[in-house]
């Protein structure tokens, strides 16, 4: 028999170039798996890995949180140690956002350049205020004083009246104070608002301290003009070339980061710009609401709980917290009836700003749940050191919700439709 036309046995071709284990006969009684390679079965279930991956993307989760956690607060020590020389910048720069578009009309209707636009607007500007502070500044700082001196007779007239009236809670009170749980926890909350007074204006707690701390405190405030010369002379931030200097990005990241600051920058403008002008209006309104019905400082308190509405409900908190008793006390015509006048100049002013002065100032609500506007105010306050987070709650939450949207509709759409 010829070798062409000889059957290969299965021991001279199992080492042959190209030969495969399929093409060849295979013994009787021999399985099929035996001789193909069998795969080791996966280290995981299929839910055992989509559990270790949702347990590795909570930890992951979990770490940037917690950095940008430590973040938030390595910022908020850099802005209290640096805050008497970051004020006068802050202040100069929400005075420039108020008075910007102002700049803009003069342009436009008298045709002058932007310098001759900037100095027509100081002039007016620092006149108003001259005349404002000559006419109003006596009688308000006046009222001031004596409002001040008269807190502790009037927390001395309350606690009275509890006694006299409600002895079974003052009994209460004096009972449960004494407990060593309480006494700590009045200590800490004492502490607490000391330490977040002390953080609220540190450059206020600064010029009463000394001579050179009111010097340098007087230096802040003479600089605040100059910085709001600039401010107006300069034509607005504007992020066109802000792309250029993050080319360590890729074009998407680099994409979405200019238009994340670009955001912020209009919902601070848009929310300081707005909110000045609403916290003005309310101001004069509670300082006439308040002089009309008879109130005692009445001037002074609607104007200081004017201003204190740039912050959203501290006005409201403290002026409930601060109108209501003074009412009730007034001497010779307070009582309840009074109290009933206060609630009633209250809930007219909030209903103005409710319904006429924020949709057309503002143009629209910030969007967020007043519990929430609540919580951001206490949370950024207390991250940034007091006021200045107080201030920057609303805008900085605006801007987080911003930046959430964005990341679960482009990133996270992405991953799950992946």
């Amino acid at each position: 028999m010829d070798r062409e036309s000889r059957p290969e046995c299965p021991e001279n071709s199992r080492g042959a170039p190209g030969a495969s284990t399929r093409d060849l006969p295979l013994p009787a009684g021999t399985a099929l798996s035996s001789h193909r390679r069998v795969n080791p079965s996966p280290l995981l279930s299929p839910v055992q890995r989509r559990i270790a991956a949702a347990a590795l993307t909570l930890l992951a989760a979990m770490g940037l949180a917690g950095l940008l956690g430590l973040g938030v607060v390595a910022l908020g020590r850099l802005l209290a140690h640096f805050s008497s020389v970051l004020w006068p910048l802050a202040t100069a720069g929400v005075l420039a956002l108020m008075l910007r578009p102002w700049v803009g009309w003069l342009e436009t209707r008298l045709r002058l350049g932007r310098l001759g636009a900037v100095i027509v607007l100081y002039a007016v500007f620092t006149g108003v205020v001259t005349g404002a502070l000559l006419l109003a500044a006596p009688a308000v700082i006046g009222q001031i004083v004596d409002l001040v001196t008269y807190l502790p007779k009037l927390a001395e007239k309350l606690s009275g009246y509890v006694q006299a009236s409600y002895p079974e809670w003052k009994a209460l009170a004096d009972r449960e104070v004494g407990l060593p749980l309480w006494t700590q926890l009045v200590e800490r909350a004492v502490e607490e608002a000391k330490g977040l007074l002390a953080h609220a204006w540190p450059s206020l707690r600064t010029a009463v301290g000394g001579v050179s701390a009111a010097a340098t405190f007087l230096t802040g405030a003479a600089v605040v003009p100059v910085y709001l010369f600039f401010f107006l002379l300069a034509a607005g931030f504007s992020t066109r070339g802000l792309g250029e200097h993050l080319p360590f990005l890729s074009p998407p990241m680099r994409d979405d980061v200019v238009f994340l600051v670009g955001e912020f920058v209009s919902i601070v403008e848009a929310f300081f710009r707005g909110q000045l002008l609403i916290a003005l209006a309310m101001g004069v309104l509670l300082a006439l609401g308040f002089s009309l019905i008879g109130l005692k400082f009445g001037l002074a308190l609607g104007l200081v709980l004017g201003a204190l509405n740039v912050i959203p409900y501290l006005g409201s908190i403290i002026g409930l917290a601060v109108a209501l008793p003074l009412a009730f006390f007034q001497a010779p015509d307070g009582g309840w009836l009074m109290v009933g006048w206060v609630l009633l100049v209250k809930v007219a002013v909030q209903t103005i700003e409710g319904w006429v002065l924020t949709p057309r100032i503002m143009g629209h609500q910030t969007g967020l749940h007043p519990v929430a506007i609540i919580f951001a105010v206490f949370f950024w306050g207390t991250a940034l050191g007091g006021l200045l987070g107080m201030l920057l709650a609303i805008p900085l939450t605006a801007f987080v919700v911003t930046a959430w949207r964005l990341v679960r509709r482009k990133y996270f759409a992405t991953l799950h439709a992946a």
